[in-house]
């Protein structure tokens, strides 16, 4: 695996090509995989896991990517583990990374219900996940709300208090049925604790936004 940093940027350089000819929607874009790339470098280094893993892992992650609504969504996750290994052999990406790479990328995924067996899955997991939070995660939510069609609340009951999500239907209701359970999904300390942070924010977001709607 490159050795300096000059041999790194050339095989992101061939990830970020390879990226280029998929398809994707705007809260999985190339400046997501970005994201997510620069912070799984980041707990890669506090966990010490593999950087031969982890950042091939971060950059094909959504190698393959399908629409949140679509009835196949779970199974993206190993479509994209099976589009990155396929890629990378073909490439000449060292042989002896490639199986846990794969893993990383199938593990990722929120619905894909693969546990992350090695440090380097659980790096690339929360680093995704992370990416979902803050004030990035809120852009992001909407995003894919907007691209969905979604009312944005449940004029009712528009913080889920007396009902359970439906974020299918309501954009907002997507904060109660996932994002801010993230935190507690957390596979390492260092994204653990910048979930809790990012989380933390978002609930202040959502405290404004109450004052802002409230209608009575």
């Amino acid at each position: 695996m490159p050795s300096s940093t000059d041999a790194w940027g050339l095989w992101e350089d061939r990830f970020a090509d390879f990226l280029d000819f998929q398809t994707a929607d705007a809260a999985h874009d190339r400046a997501h995989v970005e994201r997510v790339a620069a912070t799984a470098r980041r707990l890669a280094q506090s966990e010490t896991a593999q950087m031969d893993v982890v950042m091939p892992a971060a950059w094909l992650h959504d190698c393959v990517v399908l629409p949140k609504d679509a009835p196949d969504r779970a199974s993206a996750a190993r479509r994209a583990a099976d589009t990155a290994r396929d890629f990378l052999t073909d490439e000449g990406y060292p042989e002896q990374w490639i199986p846990d790479i794969e893993h990383a990328i199938a593990a990722h995924s929120y619905s894909g219900g693969t546990e992350p067996e090695t440090a380097e899955a659980k790096v690339v997991q929360d680093a995704d996940r992370l990416d979902a939070l803050g004030a990035i995660g809120i852009a992001r939510c909407f995003t894919v709300g907007g691209a969905l069609d979604q009312s944005l609340y449940n004029p009712d009951d528009p913080f889920c208090d007396d009902r359970a999500p439906e974020d299918d239907a309501y954009t907002l209701d997507h904060f109660y049925a996932k994002l801010l359970r993230l935190p507690e999904t957390m596979r390492t300390d260092a994204g653990r604790t910048e979930a809790k942070r990012r989380a933390a924010y978002m609930r202040s977001y959502l405290e404004r936004l109450d004052g802002e709607i409230d209608t009575d």
